[in-house]
This record gives structure tokens, C-alpha cells and sequence, in this order.
């Protein structure tokens, strides 16, 4: 981090809770600012939570054990935190303050950049409209991720969230050779397991070049985990604006980071909000998923993928719900789906994609993209509805026709919604699949255009 010039001053420490040490109010310090506590010799960097007219509260960035009052020197350093950005972060791993994990040299920094960013000019921002690549056939067909975009991934405990965000970063990418592409991925609070499965997976994988990974486990201080994500997105947007690289970021799992706010929250003594987390906490999610965009004048481009786990499965949970506010879309996962052995187990019905129109079609994904998905979402409502109405009178009151739909059903959760985790399928791969499933079905059925059906059912291909 760079140095810069700080004033010493010894206040009376009032108190010390978890990582927030309560101290006689500082004159001229702001919100945000960054200060050094001398706890007998030993330097401990912090950070203003709170101002007020007779306390100043700070964060520290570990523990505040051995911090005793009437003995603590605080030197205001006069800056906020920030990290160290450059392109060749490219390739390497952190922790939540930007420092390497892999045994790799620090980074050379280009430049210096505030972790909180800098807010976009709301005139200056352009709607998304370029499709974004996975590889996974039920969010390319189904729930389009577009540039610029905010769709997160709704999940639960025990559900493969993990893999399929792992699989996002093998496989995604921006149609056209020209467009340089980024992943930056960002775990917070994770378990050990889990962080040595992302670092395994992250040299494995042959996109580990033009990734950049932050990983605070769930024993790194609270501060950091709280840090992360913005300092992710920081680097995304460095990509992105000073770059022009096309950049997505995913970040697992903000229901951690959630959690951590509102232990910070407590320890101030704050009035809880809506399940005991701090009222502020949808302005707080604001303040990071608003960094996603694309900007006149801009190559580049930020796209936020956010991974939360529901607390017991409950989507109206204040997690999830404030993040459907901020967010256009999600993908929701579905544990039915997962006990029938189905990967990725998406719910196609409570999942969407509110910029897929934007993004999908002629010249972006293919012409005929819209109306397959319209039809394979038809068919697969009907062959839902008639599961259900087997559950209550059997299968001898089915038609011919039902049947057929039924077939549909079961073929478009095994052969299409279900894939190999390192199965890497294109948009046209995943469109012909899907009129092979449509084939399955009578042609009168289809509510696809005549010319459609001519040149992309599997009947009239040679």
C-alpha cells in the first residue's frame, strides 16, 4: 500500500469488542479512513466505521487482544483503503486485501485504487445488449447472461453452487476473437474445503491466465471478508475501464459476507432490521452490484455474478430478497432437481433473466433463439402440469399428446438442463439440442415460424 505522510495521536481507548475498538471522539477523521493502532510496539492497521461527536469506533483489520485503554497510540493515516490494481493480477491468487496467496512476488502496481470505486455517471451508462457465452445450455438458452448485467445464483446449503460457479469460469467467454476477456472471482467466508477446492480448481483450469481469484476464508478476519468483494470489484472495473476488457466477476458466497455485516452491526449496537440484519444492508449490496455496467465511450465492461446460499431454502429470505431488488434476475437452484441426480439443477420457472431479450437473437446468439426458448418453456410447463395431475388420477386417462409432452419433460431435464460439469457446450450446440427435443413432440404443436421449422428441425436437416 502506499505511504503517505499520518499524524500521531494517543486518544483514550474506551473499549475493545471482537475486531471494533471504541476510542475518545478523533478530530478530522472521516468515515472510511484508514488509521495504525501501536499496541505496545506492535502495529495494527484499522479502519473508521463509525463518527461521532464523542466516539470514534474502528475497525481492526485481525484482533483487538491486547489492546488496553489509556495505552494505545492512533496514527491517522489521511487516506482510505486501497489496493494495489494491475493487468498482470491476471493469473494469480489473493486474499481479501489484495495480497498474493499462490507464493507469487507482491504486484507491481500501475496504480493505486480506492476499493469503495468511483460511482458512474448515470447519463454515461449504456443499456446491456451483448450476449456473454457459459456454456451452460439452460442460462444460455434459458436465462441469457448479457454484458454488463447483474444475475445472481440463488442456492442452498449442500446444493453445487460451488462447481457450477467453477465451471462459469472455465467456460465463459465473449463471442468474437477481438474482445479480450476477464474473470475475476471472489470467495468470501468460505470453508477450508472449500478454499483449497477454488485454489485446486483455479490452477487446474487452463483459464486460470486471464483470472484474477480473491479468497478470504471463513477464519479470515471479519474486516477482510467484508473487503473482498469490493476489492474484486475494483479490479474488475481497473480491467474493464483502463483495459477494455469485457470482465465477469463472481462472488461466493454473499450470504457469508451478509452475515459478517451484521456481526459487525451487533457489536455497534445498532437497531437490527428485518431478521437481525442492519437496515443499511440493501444500500450496502447497492453500493457493490452497481458497479456492474457498461459506460459511453468505454470498451469494457463489468458483469456481476453473485452466489448466495438461502437460509433454509427460503427465497423470500432478507438475503435473497434485497438482492432481487438491486439484481435483473436470478438463477435459482433446485433441490428436487438435485436428488434426481440432475447437474445443474436449475428451476427454470422461478429462475430469469430480465436483459435475455436484450442480449439474444440475430448477430448475438442465433435467429432462432427466441422462439426456441418461448416453445421448450411451453412444452415443459405442460409436461409439468400433467406430472401433477398423474400424482392425483394415473397415467390412463393420458392422450397421445400427453404422453408426448411427458417424454419431453423427463428428455429436457436429463439431456438438456443436465450436463457434465466439465461439458462445454456452444450456443449452437445447446439451440440444436433443443429442437432435438422439440422433434420429440408433433410439428403442430410448434408455435415457431414455418421458416424456423424448415431450416432448424431435426425432420428437414440432412
Amino acid at each position: 500500500m502506499e505511504t503517505k505522510l499520518y499524524a500521531r495521536i494517543t486518544r483514550q481507548v474506551y473499549s475493545a469488542r471482537g475486531s471494533l475498538v471504541f476510542v475518545k471522539s478523533l478530530p478530522g477523521v472521516s468515515y472510511g479512513e484508514l488509521v495504525e493502532l501501536d499496541v505496545e510496539g506492535e502495529v495494527r492497521l484499522g479502519q473508521v466505521v463509525d463518527v461521532s461527536r464523542d466516539v470514534t469506533i474502528i475497525q481492526i483489520f485481525g484482533s483487538s487482544l491486547g489492546i488496553t485503554p489509556g495505552k494505545t497510540a492512533i496514527r491517522v493515516r489521511g487516506e482510505r483503503l486501497s489496493i494495489p490494481v494491475s493487468v498482470d493480477m491476471l493469473g494469480r491468487i489473493f486474499n481479501g486485501l489484495a495480497q498474493p496467496l499462490d507464493g507469487g512476488p507482491p504486484v507491481v502496481p500501475e496504480e493505486y485504487a480506492d476499493i469503495h470505486g468511483e460511482p458512474l455517471n448515470p447519463a454515461l451508462r449504456e443499456p446491456p445488449s451483448e450476449f456473454i457465452e457459459t456454456g451452460v445450455s439452460v442460462i444460455d438458452a434459458m436465462l441469457t447472461l448479457v454484458r454488463g448485467q447483474k444475475l445472481p445464483i440463488f442456492s442452498g446449503s449442500g446444493l453445487p453452487h460451488n462447481k457450477i460457479a467453477m465451471q462459469i469460469v472455465r467456460q465463459a467467454r465473449v463471442r468474437g476473437s477481438e474482445e479480450s476477456f476477464a474473470v475475476v472471482f471472489g470467495a468470501v467466508g468460505v470453508t477450508f474445503e472449500e478454499a483449497m477446492y477454488f485454489l485446486d480448481e483455479l490452477r487446474k483450469m487452463g483459464a486460470i491466465d486471464r483470472t484474477a481469484a480473491f479468497i478470504a476464508p471463513a477464519a479470515a478476519p471479519t474486516v477482510e471478508k467484508l473487503a473482498l468483494p469490493r476489492t474484486a470489484l475494483t479490479v474488475a472495473e481497473y480491467l474493464a475501464w483502463k483495459h477494455d476488457m469485457h470482465v465477469l466477476a463472481i462472488l461466493t458466497d454473499m450470504t457469508n459476507y451478509c452475515e459478517s455485516l451484521r456481526e459487525i452491526s451487533a457489536a455497534r449496537e445498532e437497531v437490527p432490521g428485518r431478521r437481525g440484519y442492519p437496515g443499511y444492508m440493501y444500500t450496502d449490496l447497492a453500493t457493490m452490484y452497481e458497479r456492474a455496467g457498461r459506460v459511453c465511450g468505454k470498451k469494457g465492461s463489468v458483469t456481476i455474478m453473485p452466489i448466495l446460499t438461502m437460509p433454509d431454502d427460503d427465497i423470500t429470505h432478507p438475503i435473497p430478497d434485497l438482492t432481487g431488488y438491486i439484481t435483473e434476475g436470478q438463477i435459482v437452484l433446485s433441490r428436487d432437481l438435485w436428488r434426481k441426480g440432475v447437474y445443474p439443477p436449475v428451476d427454470v420457472f422461478l429462475s430469469l433473466s430480465r436483459m435475455m431479450k436484450e442480449g439474444i437473437g440475430p448477430g448475438k446468439t442465433r435467429e432462432d433463439h427466441s422462439a426456441v426458448f418461448g416453445q421448450i418453456y411451453r412444452a415443459y410447463a405442460e409436461g409439468q402440469r400433467l406430472r401433477e395431475i398423474i400424482a392425483i388420477v394415473g397415467t390412463e386417462s393420458l392422450t397421445e399428446r400427453d404422453k408426448k409432452y411427458l417424454e419431453f419433460s423427463d428428455a429436457f431435464e436429463t439431456r438438456f438442463i443436465n450436463q457434465g460439469e466439465y461439458e462445454r457446450r456452444s450456443i449452437e450446440r445447446t439451440l440444436d439440442l433443443a429442437w432435438e427435443l422439440l422433434s420429440i413432440l408433433p410439428e403442430e404443436e410448434l408455435a415457431i415460424r414455418e421458416e424456423l421449422i424448415k431450416k432448424y428441425h431435426p425432420k428437414y436437416r440432412s
